[in-house]
């Protein structure tokens, strides 16, 4: 695939999946698979809990994360001590999770092994400080929409976006949804000085409180910076008191917009911007779901790859016709 050497130009790559099933887990063991780990020292964790058997919301088999020889890894200390492989124990972080300190080690075999890594941007970010001293190469993080931070440019260089069946039964949502997500990714960069427009949280005050933009604003350029995150409550009330707005959020996992607001603030003028842009390296489907849902793959991958103007893989088709 293409995007392998594209993960390796970066130091960091998080994999996102909309929704679970999506196949994240096939693309992190077709990626692995794939990786020099024997020329580059690679490490992977997880921001939430992945490697196990079965779904506990569908009770379907899951597919398990395979770690070749030589690949590092970082989780919980119980999944640690629960692996089916033979590792070398190479660091202890100071991160916890509730299940244990998250523990970093080195395969020593091919094997199974549940990931659980640091559990929220700021953890990540001091945890892969903290492995400096190994001198790893790269580093992959299995993350997930609802947990959108780790893929923030913040924390890692890099993405790559899963999606597919589960998402939506109906192939055109499926599309629309799927795109949006992106066009949010690659929303464009800006860099507001600091005396241009103001700076509000979408918590609370300003709009929120009953103030006009115009009386926050003033003669001042059209230009708000949203501390935290930007929604649609937020994006109305700026859509209903002023047009040919700039709202800057710090990058894309700020956003928690769906698309009729969105489209509505930019039939107004309107215009949203990210200071840090993720760098989206593959989209990759899976078109089936635990619901009995399918997809021909490629119908599915040309018309996504049509309305994103990106490469398109189905992971398990490709692994099968390699």
């Amino acid at each position: 695939m293409p995007f392998i050497q594209d993960i390796l130009s970066c130091r960091s790559v998080s994999l996102v999946g909309m929704e679970k099933n999506t196949g994240k887990t096939e693309c992190l063991n077709y990626i692995l698979k794939r990786l020099p780990v024997d020329r580059k020292k690679i490490c992977v964790t997880s921001i939430g809990v992945d490697g196990e058997t079965t779904d506990r919301v569908t009770l379907t088999p899951k597919p398990q994360i395979v770690m070749p020889v030589g690949c590092y890894f970082s989780t919980a200390e119980r999944y640690y001590r629960d692996r089916k492989l033979v590792a070398e124990l190479v660091d202890l972080s100071r991160e916890s999770t509730p299940l244990g300190p998250v523990v970093t080690a080195r395969s020593l075999v091919a094997g199974e092994v549940m990931l659980s890594g640091p559990s929220s941007a700021q953890a990540l970010s001091r945890w892969m400080k903290g492995l400096e001293h190994l001198g790893i190469d790269l580093t992959l993080i299995d993350g997930a929409l609802s947990r959108v931070s780790s893929a923030s440019p913040a924390v890692s260089e890099a993405m790559i976006l899963s999606t597919g069946a589960a998402v939506s039964a109906h192939m055109p949502t499926l599309l629309m949804k799927t795109a949006f997500q992106v066009e949010m990714i690659r929303l464009p960069m800006t860099i507001v000085p600091e005396n241009e427009g103001v700076q509000l949280s979408a918590l609370g005050g300003g709009i929120l409180a009953g103030e006009s933009l115009e009386q926050i604003l003033g003669d001042r350029p059209k230009v708000i910076r949203v501390v935290g995150a930007l929604t649609d409550r937020f994006l109305k009330r700026v859509l209903d008191t002023s047009a040919e707005t700039e709202v800057v959020v710090k990058d894309f996992s700020r956003l928690f917009l769906s698309p009729e607001v969105y489209r509505a603030f930019q039939k107004k003028g309107g215009r949203i911007t990210v200071e840090q842009r993720s760098r989206l390296l593959a989209v990759c489907v899976n078109p089936t779901s635990p619901t009995g849902i399918r997809f021909d793959s490629d119908t599915l991958c040309g018309r996504l790859s049509e309305q994103i103007g990106l490469p398109v893989y189905d992971i398990v088709k490709n692994r099968y016709e390699a």
